[in-house]
């Protein structure tokens, strides 16, 4: 694996993953673009997220890079000797399987905290504890649950987001608990469980909508057919593609009106003030789209452009592979596939110190780092060609 020379704030923090599919895997995926140590647990033969079709094709290597593969059967005391191993000498343990799964491994946290008294022990759950608490979740399901889908769909007609939204959302509270967890143990010296959830990470973020409720009395609508906090704040089309244009201050709308010399609207002292245009939106918003239909998106873009009115071209996914911002300032990141064929990924999207957390990453074959990873925990070459033999006739 290649070095990393980006700023690696969690240098000299080891992981150990026992994870699938999205959720866990952000975690660890996070944390190894920080600059920890991953090591991911596979079983033998390898994670089926490596295989999957369609939407999930991509999972895999979004959300493993930058970590090692050590290829084990939890099934088979050997397994599992070497499981315990690994986790006595690490940091954090990061696992998503199924409640009371790792539990019935003898890989629970009361079980390994023995022996390791500072591990920070990372549970990703659909459901934190509580009545749903053994209920089997996915994305989609949180989404449907926990008001999201409603949201975001035309009224009747729930509607998941188009990604993953809720794994990462909830990997990335599970790594909040993780560095607080750090944090408390420089204090402590002690480690402790965290966790997080689909269904409360869905919860937190509808929160705003649960907030207009009990601030107006009245339920938000689903997105679709709300009324805005803004009269203009939508997707406008051009004579070929469409823009999102967004007018939100008192200030951009005078902005607005003198760029696209819309004297007679900003005349009108009945509409200087944001809220009483979003009370006239019926009658400016026809004005609007017809002056947007005369412009191509291109020549919009560069009036536009540097003026601080917010404004967005409809992108898909496969546009930003040439982003030209994503392209100048490292938010893009080589990542070599196990085929060898490398393509470029989303890098973590923060800065620190003036520099982007971005390094070229080797997506590992499984069990690639097995035979080092037991060399460091002083197995010998007899007792690890050993267990290659008895995993070959399992």
């Amino acid at each position: 694996m290649s070095e990393k020379t980006q700023p690696t704030p969690l240098a000299g923090l080891k992981v150990i993953e026992f994870t699938h599919m999205v959720m866990g895997p952000a975690v660890g995926a996070i944390l190894a673009s920080l600059g920890a140590e991953v090591v991911r647990v596979e079983p033998i033969g390898g994670d089926r997220t490596r295989n999957l079709v369609g939407s999930g094709s991509g999972y895999f290597p979004m959300f493993n890079r930058h970590k090692q593969s050590i290829s084990l059967n939890l099934k088979d005391p050997d397994g599992l000797d070497v499981a315990r191993k690994l986790v006595a000498g690490a940091d954090i343990l990061v696992e998503n399987y199924r409640p009371g799964a790792m539990d019935r491994l003898g890989l629970g946290y009361e079980e390994l905290s023995k022996d390791n008294d500072r591990l920070i022990y990372c549970s990703e759950k659909g459901f934190l504890p509580g009545p749903y608490e053994n209920r089997t979740a996915l994305d989609e399901v949180a989404q449907m649950m926990g008001g999201l889908a409603y949201m975001t769909g035309p009224p009747g007609q729930p509607l998941r987001a188009g990604s993953s939204v809720i794994d990462i959302a909830g990997g990335m509270f599970g790594v909040i608990a993780i560095l607080a967890a750090v944090e408390e143990r420089h204090r402590t010296s002690h480690g402790q469980k965290v966790q997080s959830s689909l269904f409360e990470t869905t919860v937190y973020l509808i929160g705003q909508h649960m907030a207009q409720k009990a601030v107006t009395g009245q339920a938000a609508d689903p997105m679709p057919a709300r009324i805005s906090a803004w009269a203009i704040y939508d997707v406008f089309q051009t004579q070929d593609e469409p823009i999102f244009i967004g007018v939100v201050t008192d200030a951009l709308w005078e902005k607005f009106c003198t760029l696209f010399e819309l004297d007679e609207l900003w005349t009108d002292e009945s509409i200087r003030e944001n809220n009483k245009r979003v009370a006239a939106r019926g009658r400016i918003m026809p004005q609007i789209r017809e002056l947007i239909s005369n412009y191509k998106r291109d020549d919009l873009i560069a009036k536009l452009e540097g003026t601080g009115l917010p404004f967005a071209p409809i992108a898909r996914p496969e546009d930003m592979f040439d982003d030209p911002h994503l392209s100048a300032s490292g938010g893009l990141e080589d990542v070599t596939m196990v085929n060898g064929e490398t393509v470029r990924l989303p890098a973590l999207p923060i800065e620190m110190n003036g520099q982007r957390l971005s390094e070229a990453a080797e997506l590992q074959d499984i069990g690639a780092q097995t035979d080092s990873l037991l060399v460091e925990l002083q197995y010998s070459a007899e007792e690890i060609q050993a267990m290659k033999d008895k995993a070959a006739v399992s």
